[in-house]
């Protein structure tokens, strides 16, 4: 008779931003934990990239700010352009300098803040077992514990047993799918193209934030390297034909050309087309399993709502689940997560992100259009206007209630 393996405290399944942001978080506070990832290293597809200036709190009060900014590099300029008019909004985070602690934000690609983290993990000695290539095909929750099973990468069987566990997973969360919840919602027709290149985008007018908004050629531009030259860019466009790998490189060059004509200066670097949805589920929390980021709930990332969200996710849920685990808390903090972060996501969230896609891949000569483009350019000369602009990633917050 085989024997049962030791019961963990706390068991994460995906070693993204998420899962290993609330790996460290609940790892600073003594308590051991085990992160499980299906993929065998650090996914280097073009991902996530900028951090809004109202997570960089919690990234500072977690200690992982300094070796952040350290990594990747702080702006504050944003621009609009209209792709058709040639028209080009300005502002910045300059207008926060007077009010808020990190005037800034930070941008950084997805897996080098993985790496940060996982740095800090080793350098700290924090009781974090990262086991890599580990695929989550079964889940029981008990009433004092969960029972988790895997499979290695060679094949080979594994189990863990967890007094909690937190699917940070993922949109196509295995854990999100092993406790038969839904994933309401839709899902957009076309398909976002996110690119790698290098490029002398600044040499041509461009800031480092940039939103052409078009209906053909909208695009969301952002540098992720600021090390001299031209440097490495996100290029982000929509394209509503490609179907399939094959056909998103046959119909690249089209928008290649149209916003980054050099081609003689351009090289491109990576490059990943994903669907985008607008998705959630019913609970983040089913007894002793807990949902955090897009395992929960997903958007497209117009805006970086997405991973703004599931930072604010992972501020509550380290100091509701680390309170839980030491006795300092009842479960009903869980509870309150679960149902405070589904409410941000479904009010919030979710029809910002929408409305900016709307705006950014939409003509501006439709009237909802005209009218997006109105309240943009009224970001010129009115600081009221900028400030409230910048301010919204701040509602996104659930604060953490100490009694």
């Amino acid at each position: 008779m085989r024997s049962e393996p030791e019961i963990k405290p706390v068991v994460i399944v995906g070693a993204g931003p998420v899962g290993m942001l609330n790996a460290l978080g609940i790892a600073r506070q003594g308590i051991p934990v085990t992160v499980l990832e299906r993929q065998e290293d650090v996914v280097r597809a073009p991902r996530a990239v900028v951090y809004h200036w109202a997570t960089l709190d919690g990234l500072d009060r977690l200690g992982v700010l300094d070796d952040a900014v350290r990594t990747g590099f702080l702006k504050q300029d944003y621009c609009f352009l209209n792709w058709r008019t040639g028209e080009r909004v300005r502002y910045g985070l300059s207008a926060l300098e007077d009010s808020v602690s990190h005037p800034f934000n930070l941008h950084l690609r997805q897996d080098r803040f993985v790496e940060v983290m996982l740095r800090i993990i080793e350098r700290e000695s924090l009781p974090v077992d990262v086991r890599w290539g580990r695929e989550v095909i079964g889940l029981r929750n008990h009433e004092d514990r969960v029972a988790i099973s895997a499979v290695c990468a060679d094949g080979t069987p594994e189990r863990h047993q967890a007094r909690w566990v937190v699917g940070a997973d993922g949109a196509g969360s295995a854990v999100r799918n092993l406790l038969g919840l839904p994933f309401d919602g839709f899902t957009w027709p076309e398909r976002f193209v996110a690119t790698d290149v290098v490029y002398p985008f600044e040499e041509e007018g461009y800031d480092q934030t940039t939103f052409v908004v078009d209906e053909k050629f909208g695009a969301i531009i952002v540098k992720i390297d600021n090390s001299s030259g031209a440097g490495l860019w996100r290029y982000t466009y929509s394209d509503p034909v490609a179907d399939s790998p094959e056909s998103v490189e046959e119909r690249m060059g089209e928008f290649f050309g149209a916003l980054l004509p050099r081609a003689e200066r351009r090289e491109l670097k990576a490059y990943s087309p994903y669907k985008m949805h607008q998705r959630c589920a019913p609970t983040f929390r089913m007894n002793r399993v807990l949902l955090a980021g897009d395992a929960a709930h997903a958007t497209n990332p117009t805006g970086g709502l997405g991973l703004t969200s599931g930072l604010f996710d992972s501020y509550l849920l380290i100091d509701a689940l680390a309170g839980v685990v030491h006795g300092r808390q009842d479960a009903w903090v869980l509870d309150r997560y679960a149902h405070e972060r589904r409410r941000v996501f479904k009010e919030l969230v979710s029809p910002a992100a929408s409305a900016n896609k709307k705006m950014i891949f939409g003509s501006t000569r439709t009237a909802e259009g005209a009218a997006a483009w109105s309240r943009v350019q009224q970001l010129v000369g009115d600081e009221q206007a900028v400030r409230s602009r910048l301010m919204f990633p701040k509602s996104l917050e659930t604060p953490a209630r100490t009694a």
